[in-house]
């Protein structure tokens, strides 16, 4: 690589006699580079002695005044899969502590990291926010709303946001307390390469190539399974047949993230994905590292700042026999309560001995104004936010303050640290945990359904101190949830789960407003766990909405909302396939520490206080014979596939136990329909029709919709029509009028009472159903000879009508003549008796088969005939067994398929099948 030309450092120097500033410049040697922005005030240098003091303490200078060069541009090619992604840095974002692009295919995703200047107020919290946003400018579209930008992020990018930040979180160093925020955007989007996995891979390139201390490299890949191959980063096209939907995170040697959706895969088929994941991922870190070495900057290690060791020992002297029985306490609230006590007790003792104080004594830092006394001419104060192209801009530190020994916020710190300590030592020295149960043993459940009335179906799921209110609710189409994507092809959602978690579930005051980035998390977990097993749209045509709302909360609230999930689900007659149910599992991984043997710990079924002390969250959902959903975190360095192999297993236990105690819920589920419901009616029409129903610019559909009073009318193009009523009555109306539309009539038909519409000069229009009127000619009216319609006929008149002839355009020629007893005379007289013998056969057949779906005379119609009483089934009507052969003929004609069948709660039904038309 070819050394850099020489930089010429460019600033003005203002004088106290010159009123204009004069350019100077002095060449600086390839090392020479702009210097990094320091905090508080912003000066602007004048002299030059400053920048030889900088040159001549090249190699000692502090790291927060050292001048770094931007970054040169760079790019290496990583093997994953099948294929190469590239990752490049030096090109865009040059001024961020760093900053990456990620390619697979023609995908692109850029990520930045930077980091404040200042160090936030300590917290057991690391101070980390990731940002992630699909442009739509990335697939060549425009947001379609009237403000032509992207707007709120979307549940799907909150999504990947936590997918990105959860594997990153436990690499970072404790101690450091700087703001960093990484952004993440997308910037070329082909529709065959996801950039999830893209984006988590190039946030750990950027976290490592970045100043902000962490421990490793992190990446993340998806593993598909498609047939019984598994796939690494496969194509959305894979996708679409793959079994399998698993993102993993991890470092070269560890697991640090796993979300996954499956189909009842077994725990042996997850653990291999994940073993191929874990190889794919060790792949990429041992690549990225000779990047690292590189391009990356020196980490920010003297920024770290962990309280003194020797607070550790005062706080465990001074509450260590009370600390021990206070965990001890099996209810959370009592519990927090005595912890509040204790906190409080350590800072009071600790304050009568001196150790902390509210006093500070002011320490003065040497800043750029003491390197620069020597000059007497005047420093001129830039205003933050401008900025001088040329000069050089430093922001020095202020004068701070050191506290008298320990502060109060290291004190909470160190009574959290050894709160959980000793919450781990019970739990390897006891073998129990602090409500006394056994390492493997669940929580007490409890569960009952319709509790309320008006609901469509609603369960309550009680385990432990952990609480979930589930409710479910059905609908039309309508209802459906759209989301709207990159590739720009209408997403609809017919069922989804909405999770919930107030603050008065954990006794607290606090915000409440749109859903967190933890409450969609949650939900989409739950969501996706129940979905496979749901019902086909051609099996149950409803939209299905599930709210979780967290009544109670003491660990694993988004498992709860599975239970009490499916418990709704069932209550409002949805016809699942299976019983779902989830749980989460904990871990002590570091057992030498309390005397174990090294064995790692596998806690069923955790608390609040074991997830925030433990080092695993683990959450499975499925049924006895596999999993369809589960999500890992993990807050130490990582685990290997063994440890994750008995929690799989543990977890599969305590599964089963779980489906048991839901089988006991009292009062039990109804699986049935309520009444407060809607009824759907599903029938088939030719696909041509379907513009007979819509009419021009939708006008039939919304006059059919006003006049019956249904909730709603839903055609597609396949000629299916889904008609959403409230009640039987205007549902029928509904079905009469699209099937009277839609109908295809056949030459011999036979109309009875049809209703005279108009009289022109030469015939007359009747309606032979709503809305389809054929011509009656003056020739067909009557036997005898009529010189004018009007003669013998007037609108309104009702008169019995036989179809003749229909022509090219569909346009329906009537007769009346042809049923009338002269007519057959006449047509004995013309004929011969073979031909009169077949026709009359023909006729016969055919008004048979007419029967149910052209006698349209009769004021009741046929559905309300099957149905005198007020019934709501999803099936077609049996045949009869001297109608059997009419009936199969016009179940081939009209291609209809019986659907599955759901009873209501009140024993009521409806006959719900496709038209018998043509």
């Amino acid at each position: 690589m070819q050394a850099p030309n020489p930089t010429t450092l460019t600033y003005t120097h203002k004088p106290h006699l010159h009123l204009q500033p004069l350019p100077f410049h002095f060449p600086l040697s390839p090392i020479s580079i702009p210097c990094r922005r320091l905090p508080n005030s912003t000066l602007r240098l004048k002299s030059h002695s400053f920048f030889s003091l900088l040159l001549s303490q090249n190699n000692n200078t502090p790291s927060r005044f050292a001048c770094r060069a931007l970054p040169e541009p760079f790019s290496i090619k990583i093997p994953v899969g099948d294929r190469h992604i590239l990752v490049e840095t030096g090109h865009i974002g040059r001024q961020a502590s760093a900053s990456v692009t990620a390619t697979d295919g023609e995908t692109i995703v850029y990520t930045s990291v930077c980091l404040a200047d200042t160090p936030s107020e300590p917290s057991d919290f690391f101070p980390l926010s990731v940002f992630y946003q699909e442009r739509f400018s990335a697939a060549g579209r425009t947001s379609g709303g009237f403000f032509k930008r992207e707007g709120r992020t979307k549940d799907h990018e909150v999504l990947i946001c936590r997918l990105i930040d959860r594997p990153l979180r436990p690499t970072m160093l404790k101690g450091f307390y700087h703001e960093t925020q990484i952004l993440s955007w997308v910037l070329s989007y082909d529709g065959l390469h996801s950039p999830d996995a893209l984006a988590i891979t190039a946030a750990g390139i950027a976290v490592a190539l970045s100043e902000v201390p962490n421990a490793k490299t992190i990446a993340g890949v998806r593993i598909g399974l498609v047939g019984d191959k598994f796939i690494i980063n496969p194509t959305t096209k894979e996708m679409e047949d793959s079994k399998l939907d698993l993102l993993l995170a991890g470092t070269d040697d560890a697991i640090l993230m796993i979300e996954g959706y499956c189909d009842f895969l077994p725990e042996e088929k997850l653990l291999e994905a994940v073993q191929i994941g874990q190889d794919a991922v060790r792949g990429i870190c041992n690549e990225v590292e000779s990047l690292v070495k590189k391009c990356g900057k020196p980490k920010m290690f003297d920024a770290i700042k962990l309280p003194p060791p020797e607070l550790y020992k005062h706080v465990e002297d001074i509450i260590g026999n009370e600390l021990v029985q206070v965990l001890q306490i099996r209810s959370k609230i009592p519990r927090k309560k005595a912890l509040t006590l204790l906190e409080d007790k350590v800072i009071d003792i600790l304050s009568e001995k001196g150790y902390i104080s509210s006093d500070t004594t002011p320490v003065v830092n040497e800043t750029i104004s003491d390197l620069l006394e020597d000059e007497d001419e005047d420093e001129e104060v830039v205003v933050d936010g401008e900025v001088d192209e040329g000069d050089v801009h430093i922001k020095p530190t202020s004068r701070k303050t050191t506290p008298l020994l320990f502060s109060e916020v290291d004190v909470k710190l160190v009574f959290k640290e050894v709160t959980s300590k000793y919450l781990r030592r019970c739990i390897v020295e006891n073998g129990r945990r602090s409500d006394g149960r056994t390492l493997e043993e669940i929580r007490p459940i409890n569960s009952r359904c319709g509790l309320l009335p008006r609901a469509h179906g609603s369960a309550l799921f009680t385990r432990g101190e952990t609480q979930s209110l589930a409710v479910a609710t059905l609908g039309d189409r309508q209802m459906a949830q759209r989301i709207d994507n990159l590739v720009g092809v209408d997403d609809w959602k017919r069922f989804y789960l909405q999770y919930t978690f107030p603050p008065s579930c954990v006794g607290e005051v606090g915000r409440i407003g749109g859903p967190s980035r933890r409450e969609i998390g949650h939900g989409m977990l739950a969501e996706r766990a129940l979905e496979p097993v749901l019902p086909s749209e051609d099996d149950f045509p409803y939209t299905v909405r599930v709210e979780s709302t967290i009544t109670e909360s003491n660990g694993s609230s988004s498992m709860a909302s599975v239970c009490g999930g499916c418990l709704a689900l069932q209550d409002a007659g949805v016809p699942i396939k299976s019983h779902i149910a989830g749980i989460a599992m904990g871990m002590v991984l570091d057992t030498k520490e309390f005397g174990g043997d090294g064995s790692p710990i596998i806690l069923s079924d955790i608390t609040g206080s074991e997830d925030a002390s433990g080092d695993m969250d683990f959450k499975v959902a499925g049924n006895e014979d596999g999993v369809t959903a589960f999500q890992m975190d993990i807050k130490v360095a990582g685990i290997t596939l063994p440890i994750m192999r008995k929690a799989l297993l543990q977890a599969k236990d305590g599964r089963k136990h779980i489906l048991a105690e839901m089988l006991k819920c009292s009062p039990p589920p109804s699986r049935a329909l309520s009444k407060h419901a809607p009824l759907i009616h599903v029938m088939k029409v030719r696909s041509e029709k379907i513009h007979v129903i819509i009419g021009s610019g939708g006008k039939k559909i919304k006059s059919i919709i006003e006049e019956t009073g249904v909730d709603g009318i839903d055609t597609e193009e396949d000629g299916t029509v889904k008609i959403t009523a409230r009640d039987l009555l205007s549902l029928e109306k509904a079905t009469a009028i699209i099937s009277n539309l839609t109908m295809v009539p056949s030459v011999g038909d036979i109309y009875r009472d049809c209703e005279i519409k108009l009289i022109t000069n030469y015939g007359a229009f009747v309606e032979i159903a709503p809305g389809r009127e054929g011509l009656c000619h003056v020739s067909e009216l009557s036997s005898n000879y009529i010189a004018k319609p009007e003669d013998a006929f007037k609108v309104g008149d009702r008169v019995d009508v036989k179809l003749i002839e229909v022509n090219e355009k569909g346009q329906l020629r009537l007769s009346r003549r042809a049923l009338l007893p002269d007519t057959e005379n006449s047509s004995d007289s013309k004929d011969s008796a073979k031909e009169n013998v077949g026709d009359q056969k023909t006729e016969q057949s055919k008004d048979n088969k007419a029967s149910t779906t052209k006698g349209r005379s009769s004021s009741k119609s046929s559905l309300s005939e099957n149905s005198p009483q007020k019934k709501f089934i999803r099936k077609l009507v049996a045949p009869n067994k001297d109608n059997s052969e009419t009936n199969k003929e016009k179940e081939k004609k009209s291609g209809s398929k019986p659907l599955s069948s759901i009873s209501s709660k009140d024993g009521n039904s409806l006959v719900n099948g496709e038209a018998n038309i043509g």
